[in-house]
């Protein structure tokens, strides 16, 4: 599930029903760095939320050495690899997406 808040610029992201040791958020807002936004583990979920200017933002989940899109991403597009990224959209002025993983 993903949340926005336009006026805060943030979004938080939810990811439920996940048996993993480790998710990370993952993404062109952080350049794809696997480690940059770790997600707290509660009860069901995972959950992360993140700061971010108006645009789109490819981005995955990456839980214990694999990648995951979110079922709830507001679109998905190709990747490089043959696979999809998830997409979310920050309202506001766009910022184009670049290559994702």
């Amino acid at each position: 599930m993903i949340q926005i808040s336009p006026k805060a610029k943030k979004v938080s992201f939810v990811l439920s029903d996940v048996k993993a040791q480790r998710v990370f958020l993952v993404g062109d807002f952080n350049n794809w760095d696997k480690t940059e936004h770790p997600m707290k583990k509660t009860k069901n979920n995972w959950k992360a939320e993140i700061k971010i200017p108006s645009g789109e933002y490819k981005f995955k989940y990456w839980a214990d050495g694999n990648w995951m899109n979110d079922p709830s991403a507001h679109k998905y597009v190709p990747n490089v690899y043959g696979g999809e990224d998830s997409v979310v959209v920050m309202p506001g002025i766009a910022k184009s997406t670049r290559e994702g993983k």
